[in-house]
This record gives C-alpha cells, structure tokens and sequence, in this order.
C-alpha cells in the first residue's frame, strides 16, 4: 500500500512539475518583451543617404530574369539534341 502512494506521489509532483516548467517559459517569453529605446529604434529607420544603393534589387531581379531564361534555353537545346539523335539513329536502323 506504501508503494501504491509513493507512486501516485512521484506521479503527481512529476505532472505538476511539467505544468510548472510549462507556465514558466510561457512567463519568460512574456517577461522578456520590452520597448524598442530611442537608440534602437534611430537604427531601424530608412537612412536617405542609402536610398540610392537600393537600386540594385532591380538589376539582381533582371539577371535572375536572364539567368532563367537562359537555363531554359539551353535545356531545350540539349532535348532537342537528344530527340535529333534518336530520329537519326531510327532512320539509320531502317535503312539497315
């Protein structure tokens, strides 16, 4: 019978202490929330004097644009190569 309410014990404080460890960093993520101060908040604001080498996304985009476009090109170049060679080679075996 003493074993029986030891283990119930045991239970108990284990599944008590899950809830607790659960409660207490669900707190900790709460607690650590605070305001932005002013010296953060001046850095995270869009400087005017970096505008002008924005520009580059459009010129990055563009040459992904090629890049693709390229890539394209030359896989359908190589499948008609394969599919030129294998009519070819069809020809070839009924002239035979």
């Amino acid at each position: 019978m003493a074993f029986l309410l030891n283990k119930t014990t045991m239970f108990s404080r284990f599944q008590s202490s899950s809830q607790k460890a659960e409660d207490s960093f669900l707190q900790s993520r709460r607690m650590f929330h605070v305001e932005l101060g002013a010296r953060e908040k001046a850095l995270l604001e869009q400087d005017p004097t970096l505008k002008r080498f924005k520009s580059y996304k459009n010129s990055v985009r563009t040459l992904k644009r090629v890049g693709d476009v390229l890539t394209i090109v030359v896989v359908a170049g190589c499948c008609y190569e394969i599919y030129v060679r294998a009519v070819m080679r069809e020809e070839a075996r009924k002239q035979e």
